[in-house]
């Protein structure tokens, strides 16, 4: 829809210009070189934060007119243009108003109006609460802060329409040493708690450590445009309910369960990586969404139990390196919203997975290889599927040798179909309305259904 409406803002530039062009020539010889097209859907708007960018239409003397195309670079911005706002994008805050807060020992700092607020200092048992009105948007600039707390997190959110955590070019620490208690109903578990929207940006750097709980918990949808973390936690390094996406950023994770967790009662939940550097050890998975995980760009390096999971696992780009003890990429079959599904378009894949029963890329459901290098160390499974595989581009290789085809498992020097045919079985009625059903974005089964 929002192609359609650029091209009908285009062609009705063109009709415009080429009337009036027409008539400069034959009144005054003037030509019309570079006319701007704007689309304002180009960066989403947030109030007064609206962007636009440019197409350019080009008419010569003689009245012809060229539409230059949009990049792939541009289409690609355009099709994220909901994900981010201009303000989301900004690494650095507008401070010609912000207030300055020093943290104290003991202290609650109670923040109720919309703002800037930069945060310095060094204090222990120190408590950076947020109560605004729900249209507030509320940022809070982190320049060499230092908090540690024995039981509560370093940033609370209360409530707020969204807060933006933004670093200087500094190093600020928060740590949570012990078990987290609760606020009232509210299971506080984060060194980073918010119940409403978070973005987190800046220029510096963000070291955060729970010994007992999750790094950032974020109970509506969280991103991330930059920055570099440095996370060490019990639980969850990044987790949100409703989604978690990053446009770019640095991430040394160390974790006992996933680096990225994504969902929510209703089982739904999605990860859209659009850029940045990770390095993450987990204890279970690398990241895990409950719906929709998609990777466009981005240099992983994962070691974990299974290094990505979801529904549906959507990668079309990217350097991904991924050495897990159990399943490398698992389409594992939580939610209804889309098929479940494995689906490569592109990107550098290295998957390796240790011995036992392992996969190094495990569908409930289906295998789609469009295209991409995918490059498997496995000692008893490359792929395990229980629908359908397809194998439409790209190159795959396996254990050194590149393969024509997508194989079944290999399971104790047998082929696996049999296995394979009887969980398709089991999972019949569920498979029977999934299969086949691939939508345009992450082949959501829902809408095509319909």
């Amino acid at each position: 829809m929002k192609k359609m409406n650029m091209i009908t803002a285009v062609l009705a530039a063109i009709l415009a210009i080429t009337m009036t062009g027409c008539g400069m020539n034959q009144n005054a010889g003037a030509t019309v070189e570079n006319i701007a097209v704007t689309n304002s859907n180009f960066v989403s708007t947030e109030e007064s934060e609206e962007s636009t960018e440019t197409a350019v239409v080009n008419q010569e003397g003689n009245g012809t007119v060229d539409v230059v195309e949009l990049s792939q670079e541009a289409e690609s911005a355009e099709q994220n243009s909901e994900l981010f706002t201009k303000r989301d994008l900004a690494q650095t805050a507008d401070l010609s108003e912000a207030q300055s807060i020093t943290v104290t020992d003991g202290q609650t700092i109670d923040i109720t109006d919309e703002g800037v607020y930069v945060i310095s200092g060094s204090a222990k048992n120190c408590t950076i609460r947020v109560s605004a009105d729900e249209a507030a948007k509320i940022q809070l600039v982190l320049d060499g802060v230092s908090i540690t707390n024995d039981d509560f997190p370093a940033i609370y959110v209360i409530s707020a329409d969204k807060v933006f955590i933004t670093t200087t070019d500094s190093d600020n620490t928060l740590t949570i040493s012990g078990q987290f208690r609760a606020d009232g109903d509210t299971n506080t578990d984060a060194v980073i708690f918010s119940k409403d929207d978070l973005v987190l940006n800046g220029t510096g750097t963000l070291n955060i450590t729970a010994n007992y709980g999750n790094g950032i918990t974020c109970k509506d949808d969280m991103k991330i445009t930059g920055g570099s973390y440095n996370v060490t936690t019990a639980l969850d390094s990044f987790e949100a309910n409703d989604s978690i996406s990053v446009y770019d950023g640095t991430f040394n994770i160390k974790t006992e369960k996933d680096g990225f967790h994504c969902e929510n009662d209703e089982a739904e939940g999605t990860i859209t990586i659009l850029g940045g550097t990770y390095t993450i050890s987990g204890g279970s998975d690398g990241m895990q969404a409950c719906a929709l995980m998609q990777i466009d760009s981005g240099t992983m390096n994962i070691t974990a139990a299974e290094g990505l999971e979801a529904t549906y696992v959507l990668i079309n780009d990217g350097d991904i390196n991924i050495s897990a003890s159990d399943d490398g990429i698992n389409a594992a079959a939580s939610s209804n919203a889309y098929e479940t599904a494995v689906e490569i378009n592109g990107g550098n894949l290295n998957v390796a997975v240790g011995q036992g029963d392992t996969d190094a890329i495990d569908s409930n459901g289906s295998v789609y290889i469009n295209g991409g290098t995918i490059n498997i160390t496995a000692q008893m499974s490359a792929f395990d599927y229980d629908r359908t595989a397809e194998f439409n581009g790209g190159t795959i290789i396996i254990n050194g040798q590149e393969v024509s085809e997508i194989p079944q498992s290999m399971m104790g020097g047998g082929m696996h179909g049999g296995m394979g045919g009887m969980r398709g079985g089991m999972n019949g009625e569920t498979n029977e309305m999934q299969g086949g059903m691939r939508g345009g974005f992450g082949r959501r089964a829902a809408d095509s259904a319909l």
